[in-house]
C-alpha cells in the first residue's frame, strides 16, 4: 500500500487484566489494531493479554480471559519484547503481589517501555508508583475519588493524556480514539481512515478533547447548555466541600438570582440547589465505593457538617445507605423516582 510507513517488526503491546477490568476498553483496542493488520495484509502490530497469574481473569460483564503470559515470567530481555503496556481494572484493584508485580512494572519501565492504564487502571499504575511527576486522564466517574486517593497526581479532564512515556485513556471510546492515533503514526493516514471506516467512527478526538459528562437528571451534557449554565455547574464541581450560596453563583455568572433560577430550571429540569445536592452525593457515592474514608470525612468533603444528613439524602436518592453500599448491597442505580420533584 503505498505511503504505508515499513516496521521492522510489529508494535507490541501488553494488556494487564485485573479482576473486573472493563472488557470494552480492551476490544477496543485489539479490534481496531487487528483491523489495521487486516487492511495492509501484514503483522504491524501485536499483542499479548498478561496476568498476575495463570488464572482466568474475569471482565466487569463477567466474560473470562485466559491471560496468554504471567507478567513475572514475561521472557529475560530488558523489556520482555513489548513496545507498550496498559493495566486495565476497576478503581479497586489490588495486586495479587503488591511488591513483585509493582518492581516488574517498574523495571520495564525503565527498559523503554511506553506504560499506561485504561479507565480504573489509573489507580494501580499510581500506586505502582508510576505516574510522579506526570499528567493522567481519569474518567469522570472516579475523578473525586482519585483525587482523594492521589491529590499530588494532576488529573485531567480530557479524554487522553500522552505524556512523556505514560498514556491514559479515561473509557473505551478514548481507547479506540488512542489505538487510531498509534495506527496513523505508524501506518500512516490513508490507513487509519479505512479502520476508522471499517467501525463506522465518525471521527477521531484529538487528545485536547474533553470528556462529555451528562448533566444530572437530564438527557444531554453539559457541553450542549448555555455557556452561563455551563459556568454554575462548573462552580457546582468545584465548590462542594464549602458549598456556595445559590445567589453568590448567580452573581459569578452575571444573572440575577430569579433569572438564574429559571433559565436553569428550563435547561435542566430542576432547581440550582437540588442540582447541587445530587452533586456532591454523586461525589460522596465516589468515596464510598473507592476510597477507604469515614463517613464523616466523606461528608465533610462534600459539604454536611454531619455524616447522618449526608446518609439521609443518599438513601433518598440511590436506594440504599452509604453504610449497605460499602458492604456491598446494591443499591438502584440512578436517581429514587421522584426525589427530584420532592427536594
Amino acid at each position: 500500500m503505498a505511503g504505508v510507513a515499513r516496521l521492522d517488526r510489529p508494535v507490541k503491546l501488553g494488556f494487564l487484566l485485573f479482576p473486573g477490568f472493563p472488557m470494552a476498553c480492551l476490544t477496543s483496542a485489539i479490534e481496531p489494531l487487528r483491523a489495521a493488520n487486516e487492511i495492509i495484509g501484514r503483522q504491524a502490530f501485536a499483542w499479548t493479554l498478561l496476568g498476575e497469574t495463570d488464572a482466568p481473569v474475569r471482565s466487569s460483564a463477567e466474560v473470562g480471559f485466559t491471560p496468554d503470559t504471567v507478567l513475572g515470567q514475561m521472557p529475560p530481555e530488558p523489556s520482555g519484547g513489548l513496545d507498550h503496556l496498559y493495566l486495565l481494572s476497576p478503581p479497586t484493584a489490588e495486586f495479587t503481589d503488591s511488591r513483585h508485580t509493582p518492581a516488574v512494572l517498574r523495571r520495564l519501565d525503565r527498559a523503554g517501555v511506553t506504560i499506561g492504564a485504561f479507565s480504573g487502571g489509573i489507580f494501580p499504575l499510581v500506586r505502582a508508583g508510576l505516574m510522579a511527576g506526570h499528567r493522567c486522564s481519569v474518567h469522570w466517574c472516579y475523578d473525586t475519588a482519585f483525587k482523594s486517593e492521589f491529590p499530588d497526581i494532576q488529573a485531567e479532564e480530557t479524554v487522553i493524556v500522552r505524556d512523556r512515556r505514560r498514556i491514559t485513556a479515561s473509557g473505551a471510546g478514548a481507547v479506540f480514539d488512542l489505538m487510531l492515533r498509534l495506527i496513523e503514526e505508524h501506518l500512516g493516514a490513508e490507513t487509519v481512515t479505512e479502520v476508522a471506516c471499517w467501525f463506522q467512527h465518525p471521527f477521531v478526538r484529538d487528545e485536547n478533547t474533553r470528556q462529555k459528562v451528562p448533566v444530572q437528571h437530564t438527557s444531554g451534557t453539559a457541553d450542549a447548555l448555555p455557556d452561563a449554565i455551563r459556568r454554575a455547574i462548573g462552580l457546582f464541581d468545584n465548590h462542594v466541600e464549602e458549598p456556595l450560596r445559590i445567589p453568590d453563583v448567580a452573581a459569578a455568572v452575571d444573572m440575577s438570582p430569579r433569572n438564574f433560577e429559571r433559565l436553569f430550571k428550563r435547561e435542566t429540569g430542576q432547581s440550582p440547589l437540588r442540582y447541587y445536592h445530587l452533586v456532591r452525593l454523586k461525589k460522596a457515592r465516589q468515596r464510598v465505593l473507592y476510597s477507604n474514608e469515614t463517613l464523616s470525612e466523606i461528608a465533610a468533603s462534600v459539604g454536611y457538617d454531619r455524616p447522618g444528613s449526608m446518609s439521609r439524602l443518599y438513601a433518598k436518592v440511590f436506594g440504599v445507605s452509604p453504610q449497605d453500599e460499602r458492604r456491598g448491597k446494591p443499591g438502584l442505580r440512578g436517581l429514587t423516582p421522584g426525589w427530584v420533584e420532592a427536594h
